[in-house]
């Protein structure tokens, strides 16, 4: 056996545990590492107000509070006001059931020639196999629910604790990272941060278009088909179909149909189709236009990046995705070197003429050569007359 062999075996042994702990250590830490980025963006959010705040005397801790507390404020009045809406509803709702249960019925009797009641539908469903497995199902995860809501609550706390420190102590954090960094990249750290707290910002602001534009569509829908709290709803459908990804329209458009239910079953379907239709256009038309002007990236960039993001992180990474690979296009940006464009036809996306032949342009090009070769030589002659 070679002398080298035996070290050679420790070594990748050694090398096999470390990469086996550390993907062990990646899998169990892997929620936080998640927390603790959605908390960096959500502190570049808010560190163009921080900053302003903080420039005119204000101490830095202060202003971040001052800042999150508004934010928890509106937030919390927010939810308080569609919980009461939302509870008055449902009231009303279970009140009306009977009303709406009997106009299905008729029409159904009338329609397909049945001779139903309300009283037989009832028994059947209250009887039905599938409603005492929903209920016993329910009973028995009420305790997942809870663990579920509680991890809920302790993860957004993490987010917010981590968050404020980010923004509170932005400029310490900078200090300490680039203590450890040559000037030269020191710069560089310094404009990378810089860059993506504007993509950040940008990014928000293009998602606050998009909640206005949609909350202004479906409070005028909500007007014309005449359900109550159309401005609430409004609000709530903006603000959710926006700043919460993948599931957030389907969560949005939940609550208006509800409402519109109470009022008309037939305003739901309508209340539907509309958030369907709002959506295709907002994704295939408005989302690119205003991400591509806000943040500063190509449509289809945008929206593979949301794709991608989704892919990998799930939730997270969609919301996050584009402001990160905008950040990365601008950094990328400014250390690429780039040329003039030459002056051509097809860099315009038209092509040259088909109809003259190859050797008919190979011709012209050679007359052309030699003309100006001729206008270069007589040129030379007036100039010095010796050379003749």
């Amino acid at each position: 056996m070679p002398a080298w062999l035996p070290r050679a075996m420790v070594l990748a042994l050694a090398l096999y545990a470390c990469f086996q702990l550390g993907s062990w250590a990646f899998d169990q830490l892997i929620g936080l590492l998640i927390n603790v980025l959605i908390a960096f963006f959500l502190a570049l959010a808010i560190e163009p107000a921080v900053s302003r705040m903080s420039s005119r005397g204000m101490r830095r801790g202060l202003a971040t509070f001052l800042v999150f507390l508004g934010v928890l404020i509106a937030a919390a009045g927010f939810v308080v006001l569609l919980g009461s809406m939302l509870a008055g509803q449902i009231v009303d709702m279970v009140e009306d059931f009977p009303k709406y249960l009997d106009s299905v019925i008729n029409w159904v009797n009338q329609s397909f020639h049945t001779e139903l009641s309300r009283v037989e539908v009832q028994d059947s469903v209250l009887h039905s196999d599938w409603l005492q497995k929903y209920v016993q199902n329910s009973a028995t995860g009420v305790l997942d629910i809870s663990t579920t809501v509680l991890g809920g609550l302790f993860r957004l706390l993490t987010i917010f604790l981590f968050s404020f420190y980010f923004a509170a102590d932005g400029p310490r954090l900078r200090r300490a990272l680039c203590s450890v960094l040559p000037p030269a990249k020191q710069a560089e750290v310094l404009r990378a941060w810089e860059i993506a707290v504007d993509k950040t910002g940008g990014y928000l602001y293009s998602r606050g278009l998009m909640a206005l534009v949609s909350g202004i569509a479906h409070y005028i829908l909500l007007v014309i088909l005449g359900v109550p709290y159309a401005p609430a709803l409004a609000i709530w459908v903006g603000l959710v179909s926006q700043f919460i990804p993948t599931i957030g329209t389907y969560l949005a458009g939940a609550l208006p149909m509800l409402i519109a239910f109470t009022v008309d079953p037939w305003y739901a379907l309508w209340v539907l189709g509309f958030v369907v239709v709002y959506q295709q256009f907002e994704n295939y038309a408005l989302q690119p236009k205003l991400t591509s002007r806000t943040v500063d990236i190509h449509p289809a960039v945008a929206f593979g990046s949301v794709i991608v993001g989704t892919a990998l992180m799930g939730a997270v990474g969609a919301l996050i995705a584009i402001p990160a690979v905008a950040t990365l296009q601008a950094f990328l940006g400014a250390y690429v070197k780039r040329y003039d464009v030459t002056d051509d036809l097809r860099v315009h996306g038209r092509h040259q003429q088909r109809g003259e032949p190859a050797l008919m342009r190979l011709r012209r090009s050679w007359r052309t050569a030699g003309s100006n070769e001729g206008r270069g030589g007589q040129d030379g002659a007036g100039e010095h007359p010796e050379r003749v």
